[in-house]
């Protein structure tokens, strides 16, 4: 590894970063600079321009935009309203009913959409209004919404578990969003806790009285038709009858008949949802692109070599490695958008893994975790700031009640850790692998 290329990455990045540049451009500039002084000015900008297009030039990246295209339709469809109304029937009686249907609610829906930001744009738009009026604090209700969104991305389908396999050299994605199911219920789970300890505390009222069976079946039977898409989308990948890429097309077409059948949308609606679904695809699919330059360039100063040589070198104990990775990513986490520290931080981290004995599927999990934690954090917590706008409230208010969700979360992150067991059981079972 040469020092010199890595101060030069380094201090060019965090400039650029500094000074507020987009996290793409920031990427791709700080990746120009390193790769002239490696390999000269002209074959540095050929080289780029090459990783980018070959970067790009995936048939798995394809589900991606077809993903964030379904996530845009769901978010607009009606389908939030009913996946909230069959969490109340499940869990309203529950002491703060209204917190545990949050969080059930955006489960759902994080999972059947793919996006944190959907979920917690979403579910926090219903359910903000409904949690003050029934007493609770506005600041409680929103640091709930905030952290159960992040669920969705462990529950698949997830767009960023693909850019994860990307990033990992073909790490299944048919086995990482089985990985991610248990994982994902955990951490509900977790916040669940949290919220039905802080219910009992402050004295929140149910949501109402138990509700009948036939009520409850009625309610499901409303939900059907949008909880079938995630058993259409993980069933047809595990089976085989599709690729990830093809099942996001047919969540596309779902998710549109099923938003037109609702009413929820109309014919006029498209353009709209087909721009903004545009602009957020150009924007992931620039990130992936510039990262991929810059895995190139560390792979050919060595960085990942280097960095695995020194954490094995500080101690061969395990435990204390993955210790150290995950302090690491929650830092990163804090001061970095989830899919480009997932294309940045793999090939630096996914070798330490594989070299501890940690399956990649497992790593992918933990990974993708971590970051999920840093979505509620500021300073560029995206989650955090849509979760905050929603509930009109503010990022100085909010962080104290998120403390107590955080310790949960991770909590959730030390479990999935140490028992890999939680992540490779579903993949094991039904990969055969």
């Amino acid at each position: 590894m040469e020092l010199l290329d890595v101060l030069i990455l380094a201090f060019s990045f965090a400039t650029l970063l500094f000074l507020g540049v987009p996290i793409a451009y920031c990427i791709g500039l700080a990746t120009i600079a390193t790769m002239f002084l490696s390999i000269g000015a002209v074959p540095a900008l050929t080289t780029e321009a090459q990783r980018i297009a070959t970067g790009l030039d995936s048939f798995a990246l394809l589900a991606i935009p077809f993903f964030i295209l379904a996530g845009q339709i769901m978010n607009r469809g009606g389908i939030a309203r009913r996946l909230i109304d069959l969490a109340k029937a499940l869990l309203g009686m529950l002491p703060g009913g209204l917190a545990h249907v949050n969080i059930l609610a955006s489960m759902l829906f994080g999972a059947i959409s793919g996006s944190a930001v959907a979920a917690a744009s979403a579910v926090g738009g219903v359910m903000a209004p409904q949690m003050e009026r029934e007493g609770y604090d506005r600041d409680y209700g929103a640091a709930v919404n905030i952290t159960s969104a992040t669920t969705g991305l462990l529950i698949p389908p997830s767009n960023i578990l693909i850019v994860y396999s990307l990033a990992s050299g073909g790490v299944s994605i048919a086995a990482l969003f089985l990985a991610g199911y248990l994982p994902g219920m955990l951490v509900g789970a977790m916040l669940m806790g949290v919220a039905g300890y802080l219910a009992v505390r402050r004295g929140y009222a149910r949501s109402g009285a138990a509700i009948s069976p036939a009520l409850i079946f009625r309610r499901f039977i409303d939900a059907v038709p949008s909880l079938t898409l995630l058993v259409v989308v993980i069933v047809g990948i595990v089976a085989g009858f599709f690729t990830a890429t093809e099942a996001a097309a047919v969540a596309v077409l779902y998710a549109l008949i099923l938003a037109l059948v609702y009413r929820e949308i109309t014919p006029a609606d498209l353009p709209r949802i087909f721009l903004d679904a545009s602009a957020t695809t150009a924007v992931v699919l620039l990130l992936v692109g510039t990262s991929v330059g810059l895995s190139w360039i560390l792979a050919y100063v060595n960085i990942p070599q280097s960095v695995t040589a020194s954490l094995i070198a500080l101690t061969d104990n395990g435990i204390v490695i993955m210790l150290i990775i995950n302090v690491i990513l929650l830092t990163v986490g804090t001061f970095m958008d989830m899919t480009p520290a997932v294309l940045i931080f793999t090939p630096i981290f996914l070798p330490i893994a594989i070299e501890l004995g940690i399956d990649p599927t497992h790593f992918g999990i933990i990974m993708v975790l971590n970051l999920c934690i840093g979505l509620c954090t500021p300073p560029v917590g995206s989650v955090l700031f849509v979760g905050v706008g929603v509930a009109g409230s503010s990022i100085a208010t909010v962080v104290r009640p998120l403390l107590p969700l955080f310790v949960a979360m991770i909590l959730a992150l030390v479990i999935v850790t140490y028992i890999p067991e939680l992540s490779l059981l579903l993949p094991d079972l039904f990969l055969n692998r």
